[in-house]
């Protein structure tokens, strides 16, 4: 096990690093000028120069794309008048060679000049709780639909789930989030009491933080509705497959009452690939909240980085592409290590 979780998390550093040069590669060869997206179009070229100057942008891009490498790398080897006061952490010298461990350095955001590291942090804890609502809702609704069509395997109601789940699943998300916004959070507003767009978090009159628990529904439904359909067709195969296995006969046959069978036999065994696909599905998720976020301005990991990406605030950008990107690597070996321990069968030494 401690070899395989070794092994994967290698195969994750390597990736990081390959995503962290190519989109960095991408981002700095665009045409756009971020410092004079930063200052406006009338500042003189003579600041604009400087500023431009003291981000690093007149470097050729393979020293942009090292320094940025140095930045965010824990582990740094450098010449000691090159170690930043941002970096937090130690270093020892030898010569003039200065060798330490840091904290992951995000720079600075070019629009607001705040702490990337502090606005991710910031944003993220919303991401998290509209990404849980939305799993809680595939977990619920998902498991219970798919109950309902097994049992009623081959009926109009099995035909009708599958049908909607179908259909659920087939919509983008970002498109769900639309009609969902403008259907009941203003046409049906009256009714509903929902805002088309908000946050978590909003100012009250008094100028105070206040949680404003309804600006989660409409997101975390459009969030869900894909989660909601893949659990139920999965519920829906497990649930028919084990029903036929003959330990379930031989229970019935026992005289054990339908109920007793689905709770003690049926269920149990056909949740483990329904658990195993929530777990990764919890990582798209995450992915899938950038344009959901946006649409009804929910101020997340994804609504700051589309609006990073608007702003060139390359710093944004670049900080919130690692930070997504080391999730999925640590949900996904998450998840081959709970594949592993819900089916023996399965060997992660190899």
């Amino acid at each position: 096990m401690l070899r395989y979780f070794i092994k994967k998390l290698g195969y994750g550093v390597l990736v990081l690093l390959l995503v962290t040069i190519i989109v960095s590669s991408i981002v700095y060869l665009s045409p756009v000028d971020p410092t004079r997206l930063t200052f406006g179009q009338r500042m003189d070229e003579s600041t604009v120069e400087l500023k431009r100057e003291q981000l690093g942008l007149d470097l050729p891009l393979h020293l942009q794309v090292i320094g940025y490498l140095g930045d965010v790398s824990p582990f740094l080897i450098c010449r000691e008048q090159s170690w930043k006061d941002e970096y937090q952490g130690s270093y020892m010298t030898i010569g003039s060679t200065a060798i330490g461990i840091k904290k992951p350095y995000l720079r600075d955001s070019y629009q607001s000049g705040r702490s990337v590291n502090e606005i991710i942090l910031d944003a993220f804890p919303n991401t998290l709780y509209l990404t849980m609502a939305a799993m809680l809702l595939a977990i619920v609704i998902g498991i219970f639909f798919g109950i309902v069509a097994a049992l009623f395997k081959g009926t109009w109601i099995d035909n009708a789930v599958i049908f909607i789940s179908t259909l659920g699943y087939s919509v983008p998300s970002y498109v769900t989030a639309i009609v969902l916004g403008v259907i009941f959070g203003y046409y049906l507003r009256t009714y509903t009491g929902l805002n088309i767009q908000g946050s978590l978090y909003e100012l009250d009159d008094l100028g105070d933080d206040i949680v404003v628990w309804k600006n989660l529904l409409l997101p975390a439904i459009a969030l869900g509705i894909r989660p909601i359909a893949i659990v139920t067709q999965l519920m829906r195969s497990s649930m028919i497959e084990v029903m036929e296995e003959k330990y379930v006969q031989a229970a019935r046959a026992k005289g054990l009452s339908s109920i007793q069978v689905i709770k003690s036999h049926i269920l149990k065994n056909a949740l483990n690939p329904v658990i195993t696909a929530l777990s990764g599905w919890f990582a798209a998720l995450l992915a899938g909240a950038f344009f959901v976020e946006f649409i009804f301005n929910f101020k997340g990991l994804g609504f700051i980085t589309v609006n990073a990406l608007l702003n060139y605030d390359i710093p944004v950008v670049l900080g919130a592409l690692l930070f997504t990107s080391s999730l999925f690597i640590m949900i996904n070996i998450l998840v081959d290590v709970i594949y592993g321990v819900l089916d023996p069968r399965i060997k992660l030494n190899s």
